[in-house]
């Protein structure tokens, strides 16, 4: 099982924080948040990491290197600048990831999820419309966003109809569901659109603590609910 960060972003909500700095390296609790993201990683049993970079990049890759400290391979896949946005990214590091299903976590989240629960297979069959091309976590809507992106149906198949909730940045996906796409400046959401109405999405609705921390004030809200739980 192998799984990907997704850590190219400009972060220019969080200027002038990520005018020097990477958003993934920003610190809450005393910690960058990718770092957060690896430990977690390394503790639910993932051993290879690929992680995208566009926006400062050297700075990242110098901070994490190999990954060894982690017990972790970190292999890294440099994007253009401005970068090729969520699937796009993903698209150009699939030679990286293989040809079975894996994990993305976004690179400015923060959550106490247990990676450890997140599924390590999705169906292997042929791909057929009955089976899943990716698995989502979503939790309650945040203020900033209270429309939400997608529902659950009784089955957990993703949905566009019902309560909506938000998608937490947290997935495991099929490589089949970039078939056909080239590597270019491309968001997950029609993918997921696109899945969700041939019913190829699963999902699970996640009701701890999770915030995008997007903002320097989340930023700084993440660091007070820190200091709270030490």
């Amino acid at each position: 099982m192998k799984a990907m960060i997704l850590a190219a972003g400009r972060g220019e909500r969080m200027r002038p924080l990520t005018d020097t700095t990477p958003k993934p390296l920003l610190k809450a609790g005393g910690k960058p948040l990718v770092v957060w993201h690896l430990e977690k990683l390394a503790q639910a049993g993932i051993t290879h990491v690929v992680i995208n970079t566009a926006w400062l990049g050297a700075k990242l890759e110098a901070a994490i290197g190999n990954g060894a400290q982690w017990g972790l391979q970190v292999c890294w896949s440099p994007e253009p600048a401005g970068g090729l946005e969520t699937a796009g990214g993903i698209i150009q590091a699939l030679p990286l990831l293989g040809d079975e299903p894996f994990w993305v976590i976004n690179g400015d989240i923060w959550t106490n999820f247990d990676f450890y629960e997140l599924p390590k297979t999705l169906s292997k069959d042929n791909l057929a419309t009955s089976d899943p091309l990716g698995h989502l976590v979503l939790v309650d809507n945040p203020a900033h966003h209270k429309r939400g992106d997608f529902s659950l149906d009784l089955n957990n198949k993703v949905v566009t109809q019902g309560s909506p909730l938000t998608f937490s940045g947290i997935s495991v996906l099929h490589p089949q569901l970039f078939s056909g796409y080239p590597a270019e400046r491309l968001a997950l959401r029609p993918l997921f659109e696109q899945a969700i109405s041939n019913g190829q999405l699963t999902g699970r609705h996640f009701k701890g603590f999770w915030t995008d921390v997007g903002t320097p004030d989340r930023l700084h809200a993440l660091n007070q609910y820190l200091q709270g739980v030490e």
